[in-house]
């Protein structure tokens, strides 16, 4: 069964959203992975590199503006998510297309407000 969130587009630095998603995910009890920049730990999620295998991936919630997102393009379809959410200011049309042609489906909302209306 499905049921890990990446947050692609981690960051340490708790001014960030991406931070206070993981945050947010991690009091409502979701299981967390994080992909980001640099090395580090939110809570007790490692933030990695690059384009890890991770198994498992019910949704990806992006953190990334849509020029960062392009050399993430193939890594995400290749989780085959359940959906992606397109947070404020990752809304991307390209990106959104090539999902929905995978069957992936894509959310424009805020990871911070589903989770807190009870609609994650």
């Amino acid at each position: 069964m499905k049921n890990v969130t990446l947050v692609l587009g981690a960051s340490q630095n708790p001014d960030r959203y991406a931070n206070r998603a993981i945050h947010s995910l991690r009091k409502n009890n979701k299981e967390v992975v994080a992909v980001g920049l640099r090395i580090g730990t939110v809570m007790d999620v490692e933030i990695v590199t690059g384009t890890p295998a991770f198994k498992n991936i019910d949704t990806v919630t992006l953190y990334l503006n849509p020029q960062r997102q392009k050399e993430y393009y193939d890594y995400i379809i290749s989780l085959q998510p359940r959906r992606v959410i397109f947070n404020p200011g990752t809304e991307n049309m390209e990106l959104m297309k090539l999902l929905r042609q995978q069957q992936i489906e894509t959310e424009v909302a805020c990871t911070l407000v589903l989770l807190s209306t009870n609609q994650y």
